[in-house]
């Protein structure tokens, strides 16, 4: 199923022996900004390379602009806190780190909020020269809100963690 028609992802099977799983994200207008939209074709992408027998690994990449610059903010800025509680907003987002085949996050340019909490989910990241990293969200007033900053802090360490999340810095690969 991996030639299913996607509307936000690239998605075929690459490799000399056509057995590694590639997922593209594919939002260039919105720098790879992650929409629901975005979120239930990844989910159906990897629930179908997950399924298939002749995919040992799966590649999540982006653009060499944008990993993925975050959650949809435009789509979110409306919601109220019980329209997110009640109708489960992010509920699914953590597919990526449940899936029983190794997925290698390969980043080049932005990684930030949304987009750097998915590649984390990843098990293994290979990050670009143009790559960068970072939860700015609370720049926006917020904080992050898929299990960045548990994932962060065992990624780089409690100080540096905590000072990506309070105050947005970036750091490259």
């Amino acid at each position: 199923r991996a030639g299913a028609a996607f509307q936000y992802l690239l998605v075929q099977k690459t490799g000399a022996q056509k057995n590694v799983g590639l997922i593209q994200l594919n939002r260039p207008q919105a720098l790879n900004a992650l929409c629901e939209g975005l979120m239930v074709e990844l989910r159906r992408a990897l629930e179908a390379m997950e399924s298939d027998p002749e995919v040992g690994a799966i590649v999540l990449t982006g653009s060499q602009k944008a990993f993925a610059a975050g959650a949809d903010i435009k789509e979110m800025q409306n919601k109220t806190f019980q329209e997110c509680y009640s109708g489960n907003f992010l509920s699914g987002w953590d597919k990526v780190s449940v899936v029983r085949k190794p997925i290698i996050a390969a980043v080049n340019g932005y990684a930030l909020g949304g987009g750097c909490e998915l590649a984390m989910m990843c098990d293994i990241i290979y990050a670009g020269e143009k790559a960068q990293f970072g939860q700015p969200e609370i720049l926006l007033g917020t904080i992050p809100g898929a299990g960045g900053s548990q994932r962060l802090t065992r990624a780089v360490g409690k100080s540096l963690a905590m000072e990506m999340v309070l105050t947005g810095d970036r750091i490259s690969a």
